[in-house]
């Protein structure tokens, strides 16, 4: 059985603050004394075949949460906004199996009021919570709670992207993921903005 920590530490990420296109996710994660940390990394600097084999291991075995903005609230808040919102919502997604995750991990009943909780965000800001949560560039790079989280928001918003790319197959979402590329920004000047097109965004 594994020893109860005197704080939870929470890994936080985004993934999609770049695209022209498309929602932006984020992703919160805590991670078991037990987890193989070798398997992660920084979600942009492994193959997607490592990062799909990752987020198999990580929903297994982590507590987790996932949430998204879409592009019309990008649009109405800006992207960093959108991005601390993602966050907060991934939490609050955790929240709702750390009871159960908690059991299966220490063999007791969960107590939430005499769990705390410490955030780590990547970036230079954090998501708006009732506990202490700092902020770090490439912490996606460094802290195994936020390397789970980079790579579940990015295999998430991308496994979306590749839907999307199904009904606006002209568009080319499989490829880029909505990211500025020539074909991108091709596409839109020839078909105008997709559904799904940040507005506020140039082109």
């Amino acid at each position: 059985m594994q020893k109860i920590p005197e704080k939870f530490i929470v890994g936080f990420d985004e993934a999609g603050r770049g695209p022209l296109a498309g929602p932006v996710y984020a992703s919160a994660v805590i991670l078991p004394e037990n987890f193989p940390v070798e398997i992660l990394s920084d979600s942009k600097k492994i193959s997607e075949k490592k990062r799909k084999n990752a987020e198999i291991i990580i929903k297994e075995n982590a507590c987790f949460g996932i949430s998204f903005v879409n592009h019309d609230e990008i649009d109405k808040i800006n992207i960093l906004q959108a991005s601390l919102l993602a966050m907060k919502k991934a939490f609050i997604k955790m929240m709702e199996m750390f009871p159960e995750w908690y059991e299966k991990n220490f063999n007791m009943k969960c107590n939430l009021s005499s769990c705390k909780f410490e955030g780590i965000a990547d970036g230079t800001f954090s998501p708006d919570l009732d506990f202490f949560c700092r902020h770090e560039p490439k912490a996606d790079g460094k802290y195994p709670q936020v390397m789970a989280a980079s790579i579940l928001a990015k295999t998430s918003r991308d496994d979306f992207m590749i839907e999307m790319d199904r009904i606006y197959p002209e568009y080319g979402y499989a490829k880029h993921k909505g990211y500025p590329t020539k074909a991108h920004k091709e596409a839109c000047q020839k078909y105008g903005p997709s559904e799904i097109q940040r507005l506020s965004f140039k082109y």
